[in-house]
């Protein structure tokens, strides 16, 4: 009986809408899997890894995954138009900016390569991530292997860029999960044959990052994206400046998401050592549950909003909203409940060996209630490509995040919370202008920078 109302309810309605409700169906399991197997390998790895190495081991991926923005922002510039291209029927055009984006990304991730193999063994990889000076050598090359294997992610990794513009982002999840598996088994592998190293531990976690990705790419563009696989015939420098118009104001805006959510790491590092950085981010991945799903819910919006925006379907638009709006709504009352059970969660989940304040608690759920805010209406700006005053409003942000985190954290005894309430603070500005400048794009009366 409930089966039957289950499939009723997530097969009726408008096309678009069921479309994303099936995906969402699907999200729930497969974010549901990739949770457990998280919340699983940070216990595992800090069996295999000490605290001290944990916690550089998280601040190295997070500098290392700055590179991710080499993109210039051409993935988001891709998801867009390869849209557009879909909600017009031109299927040739799709291809063609699916071409061109895998030959400048291809260009652009080699020459970065290059250049890391000759200053890599120049950097001070204990200075930057304030580790002991005794470990340079084997953090000179484990930067170098989680490097080459990021590269390798970097280009491979567009194939999520399609599902999700394709409004598939179940499948692109399911790539994730078995990442996650591998990783899982990886990991156990080493804990029982090896002792503590960031060298294996870099070795195992690139390979199944890496490889899955690699082969559902092959196995996408010979069956399924068979008619938008990249051809060196359909690359088109034209196409690549139309990409490259939005592209890169998506790109400066990954710039200040880099700035606010992964310097943090950084600046917790430096001023309070890398033991640190390990409690901020047991406490960041447990919260993160009510930022996963959210997600789920969220995810197909995009390119669904897209969508419905390049065919004026401003009804639906604004039903789906409403309906995102009532979801958040109830995501505050799920913070609420994890930070009066926090203390225990943690100490069952981590142990007693790693200590979270109540203060960084709070502030971790006003940081992810605040961002679920903010990505309602970042979705459907995004999909209808008026990002203008996002440009901006970033900018200005960026600008104040890392300074506001130092103040906050050093000079007002904040600690690492300081750090947190910096960033909501930087979030904030966007939950006043976005819901706004959404008002005016659904009602046609955005004008100036509103619509731009």
């Amino acid at each position: 009986m409930f089966y039957d109302k289950f499939v009723l309810l997530i097969s009726t309605g408008h096309e678009r809408s069921v479309k994303a409700k099936k995906n969402i169906a699907a999200l729930v399991l497969f974010k549901g899997i990739s949770i457990i197997i998280s919340f699983m390998l940070v216990p595992m790895t800090l069996q295999y890894l000490n605290p001290v190495q944990y916690g550089i081991w998280l601040t190295l991926s997070s500098v290392i995954a700055w590179f991710g923005f080499f993109d210039i922002g051409l993935g988001n510039g891709l998801r867009n138009k390869f849209v557009e291209s879909i909600a017009k029927g031109n299927a040739k055009q799709a291809r063609m900016y699916v071409s061109t984006t895998y030959a400048i990304l291809s260009i652009v991730i080699s020459a970065v390569f290059v250049m890391f193999l000759f200053v890599n063994p120049y950097l001070s990889w204990p200075v930057i991530l304030n580790a002991d000076v005794g470990l340079t050598v084997e953090l000179r090359t484990l930067a170098l292997i989680v490097f080459t294997f990021f590269c390798v992610k970097f280009v491979v990794g567009l194939l999520n860029i399609l599902l999700l513009a394709d409004q598939k982002p179940a499948s692109a999840n399911l790539l994730e999960v078995l990442s996650n598996l591998l990783s899982l088994l990886l990991i156990y592998i080493l804990v029982k044959k090896t002792s503590g190293s960031l060298i294996y531990l870099g070795m195992a976690l690139g390979i199944s990052t890496t490889i899955i990705p690699l082969l559902a790419s092959f196995w996408y563009f010979r069956h399924k994206y068979r008619i938008f696989a990249p051809s060196l015939r359909y690359v088109k420098l034209t196409s690549a400046r139309e990409l490259m118009n939005i592209g890169l104001q998506f790109f400066v805006i990954q710039i200040v998401a880099l700035i606010i959510f992964m310097t943090s790491n950084m600046v917790i590092a430096q001023l309070f050592g890398p033991r640190e950085v390990t409690s901020y981010n047991i406490a960041f991945k447990y919260f993160s549950v009510i930022t996963i799903a959210f997600n789920i819910i969220i995810t197909p919006f995009w390119s669904a909003y897209a969508d419905a925006y390049h065919r004026d379907d401003i009804t639906w638009i604004k039903d789906a909203t409403k309906r995102l709006i009532f979801m958040w709504a109830i995501s505050i009352f799920g913070a609420i409940g994890m930070v009066v059970v926090a203390r225990q969660v943690y100490l069952h989940w981590v142990g007693p060996s790693i200590e979270i304040s109540l203060s960084l608690s709070v502030a971790m759920a006003l940081y992810v209630t605040i961002s679920n805010w903010n990505n309602i209406y970042a979705s459907f700006i995004n999909g209808s490509g008026k990002i203008r005053l996002q440009l901006y409003s970033s900018i200005a942000v960026g600008i104040v995040n890392i300074p506001l985190s130092i103040v906050l954290a050093k000079y007002c005894g904040l600690g690492i919370t300081g750090v947190v309430f910096a960033s909501c603070a930087c979030l904030i500005v966007s939950s006043f202008w976005a819901p706004l400048q959404y008002s005016k794009i659904v009602n046609k009366t955005a004008t100036g920078i509103w619509a731009k």
